[in-house]
């Protein structure tokens, strides 16, 4: 961060980490870190976290995380970072997904507000816990003071995060520990914020406590606060972190062992009991949104899960994009067709020159309702969410195909705009689960992988790129294009093309 920034930068937040692998004694620790975004005054630094056995040589990942930095320049003010310089494919991925990541940072606490005021019905105060062997958050609490000293702090003075994260563990797994009787593993952090500095000669007062219980885990909640003398003469605390840690803990054959079901004392304690629920809630669903599985079905739509189903709709489609090996097998005037083959998975690109500003072409093509104008696969199209400015929810019909009953989707789109000329605008399709359209009987329902538009700026013209990744629903309709008997992703083509430049002229 520093070296991109050219000055010092202080860690802002960390994205939610998961640990997939436990690093121990003897073992190689690799640590990769390096800016993904620069931001107009924050940047987003990657960090991949590997283990090797000496013994094995094999290799393990055990994080990858994201860390948000500012930088702290000497006085005053904030510094305008340079942009990122992209070497590889790989950077040009991250480029493009820090984007999302970092709509997910901004929005996670609405989503988090709104899975509470779910949660937070009227009489959940009144909540009885009728289980005699519930434990009481009371006899959780952990305090733990500690001294800033020069090994604990950077060349400028500033206790390192780190540093901050590890007496952080320390109190969180010694409260958990007095509920499972045994060592417990720390598995995931969340929330982890940095809310002010600390320095060397702070006095550092940790406050740990079990939030809630789920079978197999456990949520700690941490709140670090500062002193420096005066203050501490004072009682004036500086709150400078706060994080919720989650534990499991394994008997000596390897399996979780149950925690006992927990039981708040008071109205703070209720709260913190549900908070660690809305953030299961979240934790869950980002673990199955990113999983990135191809044959799970679609992803529910539902509070907790918003921003992940949104970020993955984009990711899918710009990995897709970004995959070696397009082979093109048609060309045609202004339409290149080109496809990918991986295992099973067949992919197809339909690339278009189109004779607009490509700023028209992403109005009009991140539209759906429009879709029926040109294309004869929507049979209709009507808007079933319309969720903010870049998110909507469709609902659409296609035309059955002979031997077939005619096919629906519920797709989510997802618009992005581009964030410098040399970028694309962004319009990412993908079937999504919503309970108030279950399928019917008069339909198949049809699921959409990953499809839709990539749109680049071409002098006065633009270049549209369409992505489709074939599933069993979709394939009835291309069948016969693929295997040369028709020309079906042509003739749509031209038809999109035609219906662009014929709107274009109005504007």
């Amino acid at each position: 961060a520093e070296k991109h920034a050219g000055v010092s930068c202080v860690t802002a937040s960390m994205d939610d980490i998961q640990f997939e692998e436990a690093a121990r004694v003897g073992q190689i620790i690799t640590i990769k870190a390096k800016v993904n975004r620069a931001f107009k005054t924050s940047m987003e630094v990657g960090i991949k976290v590997t283990v090797q056995d000496v013994l094995t040589n094999v290799e393990k990942i055990v994080s990858v995380a994201y860390a948000t930095y500012v930088a702290k320049p000497v006085g005053g003010g904030k510094i305008e970072l340079e942009p990122v310089k992209l070497l590889s494919t790989e950077d040009h991925l991250e480029h493009t997904l820090a984007i999302e990541r970092r709509r997910i940072r901004l929005g996670y606490e609405q989503v988090f507000q709104n899975l509470m005021q779910e949660s937070n019905k009227e009489g959940d105060y009144c909540n009885s816990f009728e289980e005699e062997d519930a434990v009481s958050t009371d006899l959780t609490h952990v305090q733990s003071i500690e001294l800033v000293q020069p090994p604990h702090a950077n060349h400028h003075g500033n206790t390192f995060g780190g540093q901050i994260m590890a007496w952080m563990e320390t109190v969180a797994s010694i409260s958990a520990s007095r509920l499972c009787c045994s060592y417990p593993i720390l598995k995931s952090v969340n929330m982890f914020k940095f809310w002010g500095p600390s320095v060397v000669g702070d006095r550092l007062v940790f406050n740990a406590i079990v939030n809630n219980t789920f079978q197999n885990s456990v949520e700690v909640g941490v709140r670090v606060e500062a002193y420096n003398c005066e203050e501490w003469i004072k009682d004036q605390a500086r709150h400078i972190n706060s994080a919720f840690l989650i534990f499991n803990t394994v008997n000596d054959k390897g399996e979780l062992l149950t925690f006992p079901r927990i039981k708040p004392t008071t109205k703070d304690g209720m709260r913190r009991y549900h908070g660690a629920i809305a953030r299961r809630r979240i934790r869950l669903a980002r673990k199955c949104m990113l999983s990135a599985k191809e044959d799970k079905p679609s992803d529910s739509w539902e509070t907790s899960n918003q921003a992940y189903v949104s970020y993955s709709n984009v990711a899918a489609l710009t990995h897709l994009a970004a995959k070696p090996g397009w082979e093109i097998t048609s060309t045609l005037d202004d339409i290149k067709i080109w496809t990918h083959e991986e295992g099973d998975v067949l992919s197809f690109k339909v690339e278009m020159q189109v004779k607009i500003r490509s700023h028209l072409a992403f109005s009009l093509l991140s539209d759906f309702t429009f879709r029926q104008q040109w294309d004869k696969h929507f049979l209709t199209c009507k808007v079933l969410q319309a969720v903010s400015e870049d998110e909507k929810i469709y609902y659409v019909t296609s035309p059955p195909m002979t031997g077939h009953k005619p096919r629906d989707f519920v797709i989510l789109v997802s618009q992005r705009q581009r964030c410098k000329p040399s970028e694309p605008y962004i319009v990412a399709v993908k079937s999504v689960t919503l309970t108030s359209m279950p399928p019917s009987p008069e339909y198949c329902r049809s699921e959409i992988l990953c499809a839709g538009f990539q749109i680049y700026n071409d002098n006065s013209f633009c270049k549209v790129c369409y992505f489709n990744q074939v599933t069993s629903g979709v394939m009835p309709y291309l069948a016969a294009n693929l295997t040369g008997s028709s020309k079906s992703i042509e003739d749509t083509a031209l038809e999109c093309i035609k219906f662009l430049e014929m709107k274009g002229r109005k504007y």
